[in-house]
């Protein structure tokens, strides 16, 4: 089955994970089928955090994601993925390529709540 993995990441090469969905300078878009990863493509963060305009979590939407990774999220973007059937699922290490083998072993929780630091939810 093909799905599309969005994970927020601190570096242009989409090597560690940040630590935060809506503050994180750029987003990896990992396509997977079949089990494997097939394509991977590092994006930046256009959002109003770095510059832009709009939430990155409405922003993302863009990119269809079916799975978003994080290590935290804010409320409203939390709120905004579930609304819109996106699967939300905690990190569990700092490397973009252990989280996606976590995620294909099928080791991620869900996120279940919001970070309660977000400036606003």
């Amino acid at each position: 089955m093909k799905r599309r993995l969005l994970v927020p990441v601190d570096d242009p090469n989409g090597t560690k994970v940040a630590g935060h969905f809506g503050r994180a300078p750029y987003f990896a878009i990992i396509d997977i089928d079949g089990g494997q990863v097939v394509r991977k493509v590092v994006e930046p963060n256009r959002s109003e955090h770095t510059g832009g305009r709009g939430h990155a979590h409405d922003n993302v939407f863009a990119f269809n994601p079916h799975v978003v990774i994080v290590y935290a999220m804010g409320p409203r973007g939390l709120s905004s993925f579930q609304m819109a059937n996106v699967a939300v699922l905690q990190a569990n290490s700092q490397y973009l390529d252990e989280v996606v083998a976590s995620y294909l072993r099928g080791e991620l929780e869900e996120l279940t709540q919001g970070c309660l630091e977000a400036h606003y939810s």
